[in-house]
């Protein structure tokens, strides 16, 4: 029998071509950082908030802007310091003498894509305020609901929590991220390449405006309802139930993975099989993000973290334990 061609049950091209565009026009200005960039174009395509660490420097705010750039949506930045207050990022009722009566203004978190930045830099009280607008994408002030416009994306950057100066983020919080993305040093090839476009006069913040915005709200929203139509077949989702659940008993954690994380993984391995050109999950593509989507989401036991083991050397066991489904 001849090999049939392999045809897509729904338009893969549309995503997979959007997506390169939207890279593209990030890498006019960011220098490397790939599977970062492609972590970050997955949780949109899923719907998902995005946390990114790493040191300063590392570009972590600069890739965030051009993301937000790439969208034609509404766009708000929140620097969080020690002093912000709750009603800094929600918004308070001002007092307007002509009306005699309260009004509310909105605060920054009005947006369809916020950029957080330096997340962990905020206390307990700033940090808890978030909890219901990250999950329910509805603001509650004085007993008043204010719904958000849809899309509703939160990319947070954050420092080591190692640095000076930094808060512990709630576990409550974390959980509503669905992915916890690394921003590591360049490699030496493209840090040489960073220097060379200094060299050359090319001011990073200039380039920014040669950005091209890619997407807008009702795009996204078509390419998401094209990713809710992936295939996933049932040993996929047995699989990715073994994976979470492994969290749970496992001797070298304090805390494993909640149900949203299940959830997660599902939802960004499907994002990921469009990107790459497919309408069905592969093993592959739950084995790739299932590191972002947990790490965040389990806390090691003392001994652990005194030998030096990782969240994510406990994940790469967890996987490598479990028979892949073929």
């Amino acid at each position: 029998m001849e090999n049939m061609p392999f045809e897509n049950r729904i338009n893969i091209n549309l995503i997979s071509d959007t997506m390169d565009a939207v890279k593209s026009e990030i890498g006019k200005v960011v220098v490397g950082q790939h599977e970062a960039i492609e972590l970050m174009l997955t949780a949109i395509l899923a719907d998902g908030h995005m946390l990114l660490e790493g040191v300063p420097g590392v570009a972590k705010t600069l890739t965030a802007k051009l993301i937000a750039k790439s969208i034609d949506v509404d766009f708000s930045r929140v620097q969080f310091t020690p002093d912000l207050m709750p009603s800094d990022v929600m918004g308070t009722n001002v007092f307007n003498p002509q009306k005699v009566s309260f009004e509310f203004k909105k605060g920054p978190i009005f947006s369809n894509l916020v950029l957080i930045d330096e997340i962990n830099r905020a206390p307990a009280k700033t940090q808890a305020a978030l909890f219901e607008v990250m999950e329910e994408k509805t603001i509650t002030v004085d007993g008043i609901s204010y719904p958000l416009e849809p899309p509703f994306i939160v990319i947070a950057t954050q420092n080591p929590v190692e640095h000076e100066g930094t808060y512990q983020l709630p576990e409550a919080q974390l959980d509503r991220f669905m992915f916890k993305i690394i921003i590591d040093y360049p490699s030496q090839e493209h840090e040489i390449e960073v220097l060379q476009r200094h060299q050359n006069n090319h001011n990073m913040h200039q380039l920014i405006h040669l950005v091209h915005k890619i997407l807008d709200a009702a795009k996204l929203t078509e390419l998401r309802s094209l990713v809710s139509q992936v295939n996933v077949e049932n040993k996929l989702l047995h699989f990715i139930t073994q994976i979470v659940h492994q969290t749970r008993n496992n001797n070298g954690l304090l805390l494993g993975a909640s149900p949203r994380a299940s959830i997660a993984i599902l939802n960004a391995a499907k994002a990921l099989a469009t990107l790459r050109g497919r309408d069905f999950v592969t093993p592959e593509d739950i084995i790739y993000v299932a590191t972002p989507a947990l790490r965040h989401r389990i806390s090691l036991s003392a001994e652990k973290e005194m030998d030096g083991t990782t969240t994510d050397d406990i994940i790469h066991d967890i996987i490598k334990g479990i028979e892949i489904p073929r």
